[in-house]
């Protein structure tokens, strides 16, 4: 049983972020593990969390939809979860998948908010609504309840229906996520560098990217580290981010970040674990075409995206999105093309890659579950 559990926190651990451009949803660890009538199971138990990632890739009809999870600190010390969850929570933290507050206060709401992103809560934020009164937007707050079967889905807290608009980050945000962050604290690993600790366990540590990091708490009108309360201090401009999708025969199957800071390859297999791999997802025929690294996308400071094909059988651009191939452009080897804001780079028939915004869903109707592993008694249906 203990072993099944580390395989489905293992599994829900691939999808945690706290990348702002890659976060689709935030939670409240705390209040999701006590989730007891969705399994019929313990008092508390971060596997329920696997149910509600799931009922968010549901939603979106999407596979490995990342989630931004924060977490109360005094969870780490609940009895109620297993020495082994909250060991792993403890992990998760330090490396940068969830972030852990002293105190819940609205941090969960201010994260939403900064992102524009929804809560997956069964609260209806009445404590917030003065100072956040888009919690009264439909599709803004999401609660997770026993579907069909007593599989969980994701309905509407608030209003009816689904929003009318994907939300936008708020002006504040925009600007706390355009600069890099540094922590006074010289343990913190989410606003400091490997440079700036002087332990012998540093190098031990794993530290977030400036491109990836959270957005700071605001308190007092400061940017300030969520973690340790300490006023963080303005490093400079943040690298610039895109965020790309892959879509294979209308299915999207993962989303990827695009920074000034460096290129991303993508391919069958990068070398070195580097980049995005889509084997897994590829057709017999499509492994035989596409290169283990098949193209090369950067990122200019002036927001110009370009592709490169560093493959052996070349690629193809479909300028403006179009099915039809007498506007498709072939790129050859070594190649380069700056990329418009609809065209999509097509590294083999019904494989391609665009800008996310372009599809408005993931085309999915059964994303892949993180609780294949999960025990039994984890899984109870739900009675009614």
């Amino acid at each position: 049983m203990r072993f099944e559990v580390s395989k489905v926190l293992d599994a829900i651990e691939a999808r945690l972020s706290t990348d702002p451009a890659l976060a689709r949803a935030v939670v409240d660890l705390s209040e999701i593990v006590r989730y007891a009538d969705l399994d019929g199971g313990r008092p508390a138990s971060s596997v329920r969390l696997g149910l509600v990632v799931d009922a968010l890739g549901q939603y979106f009809s999407e596979e490995n939809v990342p989630v931004y999870v924060i977490s109360p600190r005094g969870l780490l010390s609940d009895t109620d979860l297993t020495s082994n969850e909250r060991m792993v929570i403890r992990r998760w933290a330090d490396d940068g998948k969830v972030e852990v507050v002293p105190m819940l206060d609205d941090r969960v709401f201010e994260v939403a908010e900064l992102l524009g992103v929804p809560v997956l809560t069964r609260s209806r934020g009445d404590q917030f609504r003065a100072r956040r009164p888009w919690v009264d937007e439909p599709g803004r707050l999401l609660a997770a309840v026993a579907g069909e079967g007593g599989i969980p889905v994701l309905v509407s807290r608030v209003g009816r229906g689904d929003p009318t608009h994907q939300a936008e980050r708020s002006p504040m945000g925009e600007r706390m996520l355009a600069r890099v962050w540094r922590c006074p604290e010289s343990n913190c690993t989410t606003y400091g560098s490997s440079g700036d600790a002087d332990s012998m366990f540093a190098d031990m540590r794993t530290f977030t990217s400036p491109v990836a990091q959270p957005p700071p708490a605001l308190r007092a009108g400061a940017p300030t580290c969520p973690r340790h309360g300490e006023k963080l201090r303005d490093a400079g401009p943040r690298p610039a981010v895109e965020v790309l999708s892959v879509r294979i025969d209308g299915v999207v199957r993962k989303r990827f970040v695009v920074s000034t800071d460096e290129p991303t390859v993508v391919g069958r297999a990068p070398e070195g674990g580097r980049g995005v791999m889509l084997g897994q997802w590829l057709s017999e025929d499509a492994r035989k075409w596409i290169s283990r690294g098949h193209v090369q996308f950067s990122l200019r400071p002036d927001g110009t995206l370009t592709v490169q094909d560093v493959s052996t059988n070349g690629s193809g651009i479909r300028l403006g999105g179009s099915g039809d191939d007498d506007e498709r452009l072939t790129l050859g080897r070594n190649e380069s093309r700056t990329l418009g804001p609809t065209d999509v780079v097509e590294l083999y028939a019904g494989v391609n890659v665009g800008r996310s915004k372009m599809w408005a869903t993931g085309g999915l109707t059964q994303p892949a579950s993180v609780m294949g592993e999960a025990p039994t008694m984890a899984l109870r249906k739900f009675d009614r």
